[in-house]
């Protein structure tokens, strides 16, 4: 797994270039300090993953999400910041970051890394709590207009709650093909692109 980290301060990446690179399957492909350099080395190296901070000097990390996501809409991108900032997070989410967590839950990075690579989505205990206030709930709201079934919504709900199509499938007692079918039919019901869409609208309309 390629790895760009970027974050202004140099300190930083290089120690999460030592903790990542302790773990064999790892090669941090190389490092920035600024948005502007996350998007040109984005287009350089082309990583699996883009681990980036937010607040940074010259172009924010959300700024330089948003062009590297129109120019590479499959781009998987982790942030990782200091702050639990109401605002950030609201906008990580509404770009299609694939996760936001906390410098200091440090020793969640390189699980939070593989399993954004696998394609979940992983945001920290104390996002996740935050969420539904963020997303502004709806009371009214209601699956049945999307004709959605009891259990595509039990799958909308272990997706939202971070689960991969194999731990969905386990769970369900379905095949990962099943699984991968279901979704592919509830992202066309509710006009959506991809699983963090779908955990956003999850999220929601609770």
């Amino acid at each position: 797994m390629n790895i760009l980290i970027v974050d202004d301060d140099k300190l930083v990446t290089t120690s999460l270039k030592m903790i990542l690179e302790t773990d064999s399957s790892i090669s941090v492909l190389a490092t920035g300090n600024d948005g502007k350099e996350a998007i040109t080395l984005y287009e350089e190296v082309k990583p699996d993953v883009l681990l980036m901070d937010i607040r940074m000097e010259h172009m924010t990390g959300i700024e330089a999400a948003k062009k590297i996501l129109e120019k590479d809409a499959n781009a998987r991108i982790l942030f990782l910041t200091t702050f639990l900032d109401d605002e950030y997070i609201i906008e990580a989410l509404h770009l299609g970051a694939k996760g936001y967590i906390l410098k200091q839950e440090y020793e969640n990075i390189i699980p939070a890394l593989k399993a954004v690579y696998s394609g979940q989505n992983v945001f920290g205990n104390e996002i996740i709590s935050k969420i539904p206030d963020l997303m502004n709930p709806t009371t009214s709201f209601s699956y049945e207009q999307y004709q959605i079934s009891e259990k595509e919504y039990n799958i909308i709900e272990l997706i939202a709650n971070g689960l991969s199509n194999k731990e969905i499938a386990e769970e369900l007692y379905l095949s990962e093909g099943t699984v991968r079918n279901y979704l592919s039919i509830i992202l066309e019901k509710l006009a959506l692109r991809d699983r963090t869409q779908l955990a956003i609208f999850y999220y929601k309309h609770l």
